[in-house]
């Protein structure tokens, strides 16, 4: 587990790589549990250790299920 001054972070599972950039940070999902809520889908840069992190956006399982539909 992960502390950041603000907000702690547990990746449960490492579901994919998306992409990687020239600087070594990968574009993942994940299940991650901030703040030791139930995890959450999330998809955001990484750099190689998982400790620092870029951006992201996070999705319920539901939400997860109704992107699959539009996409699919």
């Amino acid at each position: 587990m992960a502390k950041n001054s603000e907000f702690k972070y547990e990746i449960k599972e490492h579901i994919a790589t998306l992409s990687t950039n020239e600087k070594g940070w990968s574009k993942e999902l994940n299940l991650i549990s901030w703040n030791d809520r139930e995890p959450v889908f999330d998809i955001r840069t990484w750099d190689a250790e998982h400790k620092h992190m870029g951006k992201g956006i996070t999705l319920t399982e539901e939400e997860v299920r109704i992107l699959g539909k539009v996409l699919g």
